[in-house]
């Protein structure tokens, strides 16, 4: 069992194998197998969203609460480990969850028919549609100003002193701004299927 966990890949390859023991030992045990039809898809397609979603917010939020508070505490011979081994790594994770969150998330609003009434924040699906637009703005300052910006701060491109300084200030008050609105985006995401509006 040591082996699964010692290697990220074998045990994601292990949590895929148990939710499919799962989901055949409670199909059995209900009398129900799968069905591969449009609503197994759509269900399919909102569990990717969410498992994307998980992973882009869980890392916006260790940005913002655990490592952007931590690096004043971290001894400067330390903070170069950070700088050039952690925070590309999850940067890497960051950005491209974002980008699965949103594309799993338009697919799953126009595999349930109401991409346009959303977009377009119609009575019914406003909810959905505001939860969306968030979405939407804070994919863009990942990709557009977050990610440039670090990629100065963290020397990737570079920079002078002053402006990898004023990057990395940048980068993180765009990434506090997302954090303030994946707050009413999730609400926005979780009210629209339990009434919250």
């Amino acid at each position: 069992m040591a082996a699964v966990f010692q290697s990220l890949g074998r045990t994601v390859i292990a949590g895929i194998v148990l939710l499919v023991i799962i989901i055949l030992v409670a199909g059995a045990g209900t009398g129900q197998m799968i069905s591969l039809d449009m609503r197994w898809s759509t269900f399919f397609m909102r569990w990717l969203h969410v498992l994307s979603g998980v992973m882009w917010i869980g890392l916006l939020w260790y940005f913002n609460f655990v490592q952007i508070p931590s690096m004043p505490k971290i001894p400067d011979e330390q903070k170069p480990a950070i700088g050039k081994v952690i925070a590309p790594a999850a940067l890497f994770w960051f950005r491209w969850s974002a980008l699965a969150t949103v594309v799993t998330g338009l697919l799953l609003a126009t595999m349930n028919g109401y991409i346009l009434q959303a977009l377009s924040l119609q009575k019914g699906v406003h909810a959905i549609g505001i939860g969306m637009w968030l979405a939407l703005v804070m994919a863009y300052n990942v990709w557009m100003i977050i990610w440039p910006n670090q990629k100065k701060a963290l020397g990737m491109v570079q920079v002078g002193a002053e402006e990898k300084a004023a990057a990395a200030r940048k980068a993180m008050l765009t990434s506090r701004l997302n954090t303030l609105l994946s707050i009413p985006m999730l609400y926005c995401m979780v009210a629209q299927q339990n009434g919250g509006f």
